[in-house]
């Protein structure tokens, strides 16, 4: 019922009007008396728009008499596009038919919504027509289960991922920040992010269904984690921000190291050169391999360095493997700590004819087949926080060891 409805509306999501915000229906779970009206809901209309729209039907009832009924649909605005828009329209009752008119949040196309329920024991049948703009679509939707009020309710809480003001960055990453902010605020929000040294997860600027009927989205993005408790406080001033703190992101804890900071610390800034070089010079025996470069993201902080070595495979042939290895510097919470956090992912290696003269074209097709493989990273963490005289994460036990 997440059904893809075609039709040719065009929808400006993030401009959208503030109606969405309030268009909400009433979800205040109330006690009913015996004998009382009782509200049930329909979360799964099948085949409503070719089986692609997220639906909410609300019925109040008296007895299995239907009084009053709210009908909100949420769809794409186009086939196979992530766009979405949505419409809230009270229903008409009479008898067995449903019937309708309304107008569409975004693009303020015109709605109609015309339908005959039949009851069949403990399940409901909708059959009839929903038309948006030009486009009509046939409702065909046998076998349909109804919900109480505590039953919709508890199926619609969810997580925006945000802590605020976490103890550490055990369970979030430092680089990554997200902002929770109003519809009708968030063009201008994305925009002053323009110029400015984060980058914004593509993925979180695609306004769902959840976002417009709560009328608030999520943006995630990444930040050099040195950066990112000032920016959250910039952010939570902001017009329509609602909340602002960090999430989950690149790091995994067993592949994360904490370590004191004195010996890294140029006055209150991490010298991360410094570090990194020792980083490269532990990873270069474990992975005898030759440093080639290092170097930082400037938004994110993101440590990249780059090795080469000998392939092995075939050394005849003079091939040359080049490992790549990301990384993360960061305080181990937020604030101030005398602790840093070193994370270093799994290194992947690609192989190359790097010799004079002709070269042999290689592809390697391997990796698609070994998805979820993690390289051999030859005892790099192990010897990293050996080095540093860190500590490693003890996942059974919550605690740093």
């Amino acid at each position: 019922m997440r059904a893809l409805l075609v039709c040719s509306t065009a929808l400006a999501l993030l401009a959208v009007s503030p109606e969405v915000a309030s268009a909400q229906m009433k979800l205040s779970p109330k006690a009913t008396a015996p004998g009382g009206p009782e509200t049930r809901y329909f979360t799964s209309i099948d085949g409503l728009m070719d089986g692609n729209a997220d639906v909410i039907l609300k019925e109040t009832r008296q007895g299995k008499t239907v009084t009053a009924a709210v009908l909100d649909v949420c769809y794409p605005v186009a086939k196979n596009s992530d766009r979405k828009d949505r419409f809230v329209v009270n229903l008409q009752v009479a008898g067995q038919m449903l019937t309708g008119t309304t107008q569409s949040l975004g693009a303020k196309a015109p709605v109609t919504v015309k339908l005959l329920r039949k009851q069949a024991g403990d399940t409901f049948e909708f059959r009839g027509q929903i038309g948006i703009g030009q486009a009509v679509t046939e409702v065909t939707s046998p076998d349909n289960s109804d919900l109480s009020e505590k039953e919709f309710l508890d199926n619609q809480t969810s997580d925006d991922g945000i802590t605020p003001q976490p103890k550490d960055f055990t369970d979030v990453s430092p680089e990554a920040i997200a902002v929770k902010v109003k519809l009708d605020a968030a063009t201008e929000f994305l925009k002053s992010l323009k110029g400015q040294e984060v980058e914004v997860t593509l993925a979180s600027l695609s306004v769902g269904c959840d976002a417009l009927r709560a009328g608030e989205q999520t943006i995630n993005m990444s930040v050099d984690p040195e950066r990112a408790g000032a920016l959250l406080a910039k952010f939570k001033a902001m017009p329509g921000v609602v909340a602002a703190g960090w999430t989950a992101g690149m790091t995994e804890m067993d592949r994360t190291i904490r370590f004191a900071g004195a010996d890294w610390r140029d006055g209150d800034k991490i010298n991360r050169d410094k570090l990194a070089a020792a980083v490269a010079g532990v990873l270069s025996r474990t992975l005898a391999a030759k440093p080639v470069s290092q170097s930082f993201n400037p938004a994110t902080g993101k440590l990249k360095l780059v090795f080469k070595r000998p392939n092995q495979d075939f050394p005849a042939l003079d091939l040359t493997d080049t490992i790549e290895v990301a990384g993360l510097i960061s305080p181990d919470k937020p604030g101030t700590t005398d602790k840093l956090m070193l994370w270093i992912g799994s290194p992947a290696t690609t192989t190359a004819d790097e010799s004079g003269g002709a070269k042999l074209n290689l592809s390697d097709e391997a990796s698609a087949d070994e998805e979820g493989d993690q390289p051999d990273d030859n005892g790099s963490i192990e010897a990293l926080a050996k080095e540093l005289k860190g500590q490693r994460w003890d996942a059974d036990k919550s605690v740093w060891k």
